[in-house]
């Protein structure tokens, strides 16, 4: 097959990393990443489960303050998230 147009192995991942799904699937596994970065390092380090499923963040955290405060920022914290992961893939989000 000929083509008439090459392409750059670059340029066709980077097609390939945009597609909706791919991306999608990309953010969902950053997730750890963005709590990290959005609730600051202490929260973080408090944070024992960190995991996704089906729409909903299960978090851990072992402080019965710590997780008192992130239980009351949940629909804030579940709006800053997507908004880093560029789409809307968290539905609710868990504290343990």
């Amino acid at each position: 097959m000929k083509r008439t147009e090459p392409k750059l192995i670059g340029d066709i991942l980077k097609e390939f990393f945009e597609r909706p799904y791919v991306a999608r699937r990309i953010a969902m596994g950053n997730i750890p990443d963005y709590w990290r970065e959005i609730v600051g390092e202490h929260i973080a380090d408090l944070t024992h489960e960190c995991r996704f499923e089906n729409g909903i963040l299960y978090i851990g955290i072992s402080s019965g303050v710590a997780r008192q405060e992130i239980f009351y920022r949940r629909d804030e914290l579940m709006m800053r998230l997507n908004e880093r992961a560029g789409h809307k893939i968290i539905n609710t989000i868990i504290v343990r």
